[in-house]
């Protein structure tokens, strides 16, 4: 099977402020016709580290795909460092030039002579057109492998690939069917589920099994490649029919759906709605809830009582209980969940409570205390206490979570 390599090319990259989303998108390009996806590296604008890189991804790899560096400044070097790394010359060519004196001509501009750098290419390359920018790609095709260059814009590159590298790739490449599958579980923890499931998918290198987990939602990946779609289908069947069973009902989606997709879902198709009241989570959980196009639909809305006033003056809690238990208690979560269902008329209502820290929190009730109230219309409120580890961040986005799943499991899902 063939594997390919991206580098992101641009000093840009490596700053705190600038992603490249460019190679998710060449790689999700690449599997669908079945070409995996190895490496991805990002280089900064300089020739002889960038050459160094090419160099080593084409000595080990069949497909090279560079992204960005095209342009007509000197710190666009792209160009000189696939050449170098190739060892072959640069050539001017005056057609290529023409076409970009063209592209300025069409906007009534006349084109500036440090232009003429995009019209260098490398010796036997084919040159790829650009007709939504100045800078053209170039094929280079070497016999053990291939290297493309492609400008940086998303708006550039991602017709440029589909239109003309796709094409080559197909003919280039014997066919390949790469498929996956997509599971998400919740209410386990990431080694728990590891253990749970390895003696299962250890047992197949294809297909590949990746576990990911953020804030308690684990997802598990499964990766199977194929010379049919349907070959590659029943080797993920026949992985997921096994591990399923084994995680019961912590799994809540099968297609990859997160969390407050699933729930929306059936609230929707029970005709039921959601309220949510808030302290310690500030909004976070209205807003994973919102996240979904559509929420509306039984969404009633939210609220964010993070003063002990706001509890009493917005969800009818008693100054009193507070007083008595403290605002992170029990009976405040209760009092919470149900002030929400009442104030919205809502279905279901949830509460978050607790102390997210830094600061705060007391001896029974240390930072990391949550609780979580849910107030249903067949059933006396419930509440959940939480001892969750981690930072701030941390301790909030695993209290979102739990709210989630305690709701999901009231209905039954």
């Amino acid at each position: 099977m063939a594997e390919a390599e991206i580098i992101a090319v641009g000093s840009e990259l490596l700053t705190a402020d600038k992603i490249d989303t460019n190679s998710l998108f060449l790689t999700s390009q690449l599997n669908d016709i079945g070409i995996e996806v190895v490496r991805k590296i990002v280089v900064g604008d300089e020739r002889a580290r960038l050459a160094e890189s090419v160099r080593n991804a084409a000595s080990r790899s069949a497909i090279v795909i560079l992204s960005g560096g095209l342009g007509p400044t000197e710190d666009d070097v792209t160009r000189d460092a696939v050449a170098a790394a190739l060892g072959r010359e640069l050539v001017f060519s005056e057609d290529v030039c023409e076409a970009i004196r063209a592209r300025f001509r069409s906007f009534g501009r006349k084109m500036s002579e440090v232009n003429k750098r995009q019209a260098f290419v490398i010796a036997g390359a084919e040159v790829l057109p650009n007709p939504r920018g100045t800078a053209p790609g170039q094929w280079v095709d070497t016999g053990a492998c291939v290297v493309a260059l492609l400008p940086g814009p998303p708006r550039e590159l991602k017709p440029m690939f589909v239109e003309e590298c796709i094409p080559r790739l197909r003919a280039r490449f014997p066919a390949r069917v790469i498929r996956t599958r997509l599971f998400r579980a919740t209410g386990i923890g990431e080694g728990d589920l590891d253990q749970t499931i390895a003696p299962v998918y250890t047992r197949y290198s294809n297909p590949v099994t990746t576990i990911l987990a953020s804030s308690g939602d684990i997802q598990i990946h499964l990766r199977a490649q194929s010379d049919t779609e349907e070959e590659a289908e029943q080797l993920l069947d026949e992985v997921g029919a096994q591990i399923l069973p084994l995680l019961g009902d912590k799994v809540y989606s099968r297609n990859g759906d997160p969390l407050e997709k699933v729930i929306g879902a059936a609230l929707r198709q029970r005709g039921q709605t959601l309220a949510v009241a808030e302290s310690c989570t500030g909004g976070l959980l209205g807003g994973r809830i919102t996240s979904v196009p559509g929420s509306s639909d039984y969404f009633r809305g939210g609220f964010v009582t993070y003063t002990n006033e706001m509890k009493t003056a917005l969800l009818g809690v008693p100054p009193e209980l507070i007083e008595r238990h403290t605002e992170v208690s029990e009976p405040v979560a209760r009092a919470m969940a149900e002030g929400a269902r009442r104030g919205t008329g809502a279905d279901y209502a949830l509460s978050i409570t607790g102390y997210a820290g830094p600061d705060g929190g007391t001896a029974d009730n240390p930072v990391g205390t949550v609780f979580i109230g849910l107030a249903t219309p067949t059933a006396d409120s419930d509440v959940r206490r939480l001892r969750l580890p981690g930072d701030r961040d941390r301790i909030r986005g695993f209290a979102v979570q739990n709210a989630l799943d305690m709701l999901r499991r009231a209905l039954g899902i």
